[in-house]
């Protein structure tokens, strides 16, 4: 894909991804745009299904859907109504260590920089993106597995790891895609352009993508 052709690219994939559900911590962002739940759905949204992380989300902010409520639970509690997301007892434990961070350090009010959403105990670039770009509508790019392997896969970008892709659209996607990028693919690499067997057959976006290490017979 050429660099003047991801304006084409976008467009076709905003219409195309309407036919499709969007991600679980998208759906839970827009139901109130509360950096809060954003940052918590991101977490239990890691190794694991978007239906169950959608579920977890919703029993869990069912009891307490504020850092101030949070805190009032203990680990087993959340452990209990998150499971069966991934790696749930360890994130129970991150919920409430956030949760108790933020009514100590910060008045229960999530902050809105980069730099200090990445020093919570378990958030990471991807994560801390998120929270900047659904929950505050500020500037960023989340590149997670689907971003990373669907620009590289595009010819857009050539880089190893999520952390250089988001470097490198850092330096060439356009600021008018910055938010959006990640909900389009995430989406996109769900149920068109997947891992191992992509339609590419099907797909709107055959003619610019450059299908790098995807066998042309697709």
């Amino acid at each position: 894909m050429k660099d003047n052709q991801v304006h084409q690219a976008i467009a076709i994939l905003t219409e195309a991804v309407k036919a499709w559900v969007s991600p679980a911590v998208t759906i839970v962002a827009t139901q109130g745009k509360d950096p809060f739940k954003v940052l918590v759905s991101c977490i239990l949204s890691l190794r694991t299904r978007d239906q169950t992380t959608a579920e977890a989300s919703a029993r869990l902010f069912a009891l307490a859907d504020s850092p101030e409520k949070m805190v009032h639970l203990d680990v087993p509690q959340i452990e209990a109504v998150i499971y069966p997301v991934g790696f749930y007892r360890v994130k129970a434990e991150q919920i409430l260590e956030i949760s108790r961070s933020l009514c100590d350090l910060y008045r229960g009010a999530v902050p809105d920089d980069l730099e200090t959403l990445l020093k919570f105990k378990g958030v990471g670039r991807k994560t801390a993106n998120l929270v900047l770009t659904l929950g505050f509508g500020k500037p960023g790019i989340c590149v997670d597995i689907h971003v990373h392997r669907i620009c590289n896969r595009w010819g857009y970008v050539k880089t190893r790891t999520p952390e250089q892709t988001e470097f490198a659209l850092r330096e060439k996607l356009p600021a008018e895609y910055w938010i959006i990028i990640n909900d389009l693919l995430v989406t996109f690499g769900q149920n068109q352009c997947t891992p191992l067997s992509p339609r590419c057959s099907t797909c709107p976006l055959y003619d610019l993508c450059d299908r790098v290490s995807v066998a042309k017979s697709r």
